[in-house]
């Protein structure tokens, strides 16, 4: 089935329109959304007016922000022919990169069979997940390009979302024989000694947003019998002293938390076939007064080093919620 085309502006009542023909009627109400909520979406982030007439969608407005809107359409009736959902998320992502699917980056072997046409998506379990900013795709495609990535930004980036999303990726598809997910247990505001249970009891909180991003990846019998054969590890950082990880997919979460010690042992123990990736936010440091952060500095350190690769995330990626942004954006000025 043909994608959907876009057509010379012709002339309308207001000025300028730019019209777009989805042969596809069926798929082009999923594009529109329940009350054309999708295209309410895309009218209110891109300044545009969006005008159904049967099988076409007139766009209107300045020609630059209708030609992202037309490009944006495009995109998602693409996706719907690829037979993938779309949602608000979805939407959103696609217009921060404005209806491009082109790739670039250096590919790794059969692995870069997850970017499809310059799309870059990695396939799950459950889900398939997409970029939704450029950052994030150049993240993404330097976690199969380098043996050692640094993922560094604000909260809600999808830093360790990708990353663990990527790991699972490249088990299913035999490149890595187990995935080991680490964080430093670091006490903040609350002291480990007087949380109830065991130790695995008190270290698991700090351990439920790993659970979480695998959960959304495999199914939920399949991760508690993986953990239970140990090709998966959810462990803090404290437990990787003294290994050494061979043939594994490693993701060190909240590297910030790590003092300098730690991060020099956890980067040392990465071993043939493995890859492992660090993921941090400089503004979120825990750790006591004083005591240096890790993070700053193999960031200091190896940043020269050209096998390894920094990969930073502003505000702009923030794909939680808008006023997550706005938030972060506001703490970013008081420091200035």
């Amino acid at each position: 089935m043909a994608l959907g085309t876009l057509t010379p502006p012709a002339e309308a009542d207001d000025g300028l329109e730019t019209l777009l023909e989805f042969p596809d009627n069926r798929l082009l109400i999923d594009l529109c959304g329940e009350y054309d909520r999708n295209l309410a979406q895309v009218e209110h982030k891109l300044g545009v007016q969006i005008l159904r007439r049967g099988n076409l969608l007139a766009v209107l407005g300045e020609p630059e922000a209708r030609e992202q809107a037309g490009a944006v359409l495009l995109a998602l009736y693409g996706k719907l022919e690829a037979g993938r959902a779309i949602d608000a998320g979805e939407i959103d992502g696609t217009i921060r990169l404005g209806g491009s699917d082109e790739g670039t980056g250096a590919r790794d072997g059969d692995q870069m069979e997850l970017f499809r046409g310059g799309r870059v998506e990695v396939k799950t379990r459950k889900k398939t997940v997409e970029p939704r900013t450029a950052a994030q795709k150049a993240y993404v495609q330097a976690l199969f390009a380098h043996e050692l990535a640094f993922g560094i930004g604000p909260a809600g980036t999808g830093k360790t979302y990708l990353a663990v999303a990527v790991g699972v990726a490249m088990f299913i598809g035999g490149h890595v024989d187990r995935i080991i997910l680490s964080r430093p247990a670091v006490e903040a505001g609350e002291k480990l000694g007087y949380l109830p249970g065991d130790m695995k009891d008190k270290v698991d909180p700090y351990m439920q947003p790993l659970y979480d991003a695998l959960n959304d990846f495999l199914p939920g019998k399949q991760v508690s019998k993986l953990i239970e054969e140990k090709k998966i590890e959810i462990a803090p950082l404290a437990f990787m002293r003294g290994r050494t990880l061979s043939n594994a997919f490693v993701v060190l979460d909240e590297a910030q938390n790590a003092t300098t010690m730690q991060m020099k042992m956890f980067l040392t123990r990465l071993g043939e076939g493995s890859r492992m990736v660090v993921t941090g936010d400089r503004s979120q440091v825990d750790l006591p007064r004083g005591v240096q952060s890790g993070l700053r500095d193999a960031e200091r350190l190896l940043s020269g080093i050209g096998d390894i690769s920094f990969n930073y995330f502003t505000a702009k990626d923030v794909v939680r919620h808008p006023l997550v942004a706005k938030i972060i954006e506001a703490y970013d000025a008081d420091e200035v």
